[in-house]
């Protein structure tokens, strides 16, 4: 039985009451989001629980069926497809840019799929490019050719020898989109569509091009001393495409976060690669210790393991996470950008409460 929003759990930590102990705290604290909404699924069922506001002037609380900024999740996204099209045979992981992308610097020939879908792949990252920022500051909407994203570093050396370190970039997944495109010849929106969203029938997901958001929509805020600004169509997809450009529900995400985690998209063989993981944080750092696997991250908790992927963008901090079988999923959408070097305390508290949600959902209290 899957109900669209159950009662809220019983159990750890605290309770259902405890849970939303969490996050009323959360959207009350100093400099704190307007509203939070979490979807945890296991046993057959959804639960939902929220705090705050979707969207202020509304004054209406977040909703399921929202659509949001999913920010660097959509690298998950792109790791589906690459994964896939492994799987298929069509792409392999220790597939070259020199051979796929000969059109890229020759500086950056070695670099293999494998690791620049795990962060080792040593681009230097597009989105850190002065010019690529003056073009933002200067018009928001600015509408980027997504294809060329890479050549505002194309004059850059890698930042190491591909393969000796952990860096996370934006411009990984943005070769990795280019990579699927090459071998396919279609359109890296047209994969999405083939390889991700019909099969897991997520009809409310996106990688649009402009800055709009389909209604309705989680509204993103920007917390100032004056009071929250939307920001929700501040900045377009463009931009960022493969690598944050995507855009979903809180109900479509928890869906594709337990079958991507879950290994429901892969080969066997390839699930295996993709489980293979080194040192490093997703960004923000997800809950527990943080390691990166091949388009997804391990965190370990003090509760156990859990498989996903978090993200920031203007107005938005994302979480999703799954068990290993994908029986058990969990997002964590806030509609404000929340970082370690923004308000550290505040994005240590709100790290602490995935943590403690991560614990309900593993020991079955959704």
């Amino acid at each position: 039985m899957t109900a669209a929003a159950a009662p809220a759990p019983a159990g750890s930590p605290g309770g259902g009451r405890g849970l939303q102990r969490l996050l009323d705290g959360l959207v009350h604290a100093k400099g704190g989001p307007p509203g939070v909404i979490v979807v945890l699924r296991g046993d057959g069922r959804t639960v939902v629980l929220r705090a705050g506001h979707g969207a202020l002037e509304e004054e209406r609380p977040p909703r399921i069926d929202d659509h949001m900024r999913i920010a660097s999740v959509a690298k998950a996204f792109s790791g589906a497809v690459a994964l896939r099209l492994v799987s298929r045979g069509r792409l392999g992981l220790d597939d070259t840019l020199a051979k796929r992308l000969p059109d890229l610097p020759a500086q950056w020939g070695r670099v293999t799929l494998r690791q620049l879908l795990q962060h080792t792949s040593g681009l230097p990252d597009f989105s850190r490019a002065p010019a690529f920022g003056q073009i933002l500051r200067q018009d928001p909407h600015h509408r980027f050719a997504s294809r060329r994203l890479l050549h505002f570093v194309a004059d850059q050396p890698l930042a190491f020898a591909p393969g000796t370190r952990y860096a996370y970039s934006n411009s990984d997944n943005i070769a990795v989109a280019l990579m699927a495109e090459a071998v396919t010849h279609q359109r890296y929106e047209k994969l999405l569509d083939e390889l991700v969203y019909d099969p897991l029938e997520l009809d409310a997901t996106s990688l649009p091009g402009g800055f709009t958001l389909p209604a309705p929509y989680l509204h993103g805020y920007l917390v100032t001393p004056s009071g929250p600004q939307d920001v929700s169509t501040q900045f377009g997809n463009s931009g960022v495409w493969a690598s944050g450009g995507v855009v979903s529900t809180p109900r479509d995400l928890s869906v594709f976060i337990g079958a991507y985690a879950g290994g429901r998209l892969v080969s066997p063989a390839v699930r295996r690669q993709q489980l293979s993981f080194v040192d490093g944080g997703s960004q923000p750092p997800g809950p527990g210790r943080n390691e990166a696997g091949l388009g997804i991250f391990r965190y370990t908790t003090r509760c156990g393991v859990v498989y996903g992927h978090t993200g920031n963008t203007a107005g938005y901090t994302q979480l999703a996470l799954a068990t290993a079988d994908g029986r058990r999923s969990m997002t964590f959408s806030v509609n404000a950008q929340i970082t370690p070097g923004g308000n550290a305390a505040l994005f240590d508290r709100m790290r602490a409460i995935e943590e403690d949600f991560t614990c309900a959902l593993l020991h079955g209290d959704s």
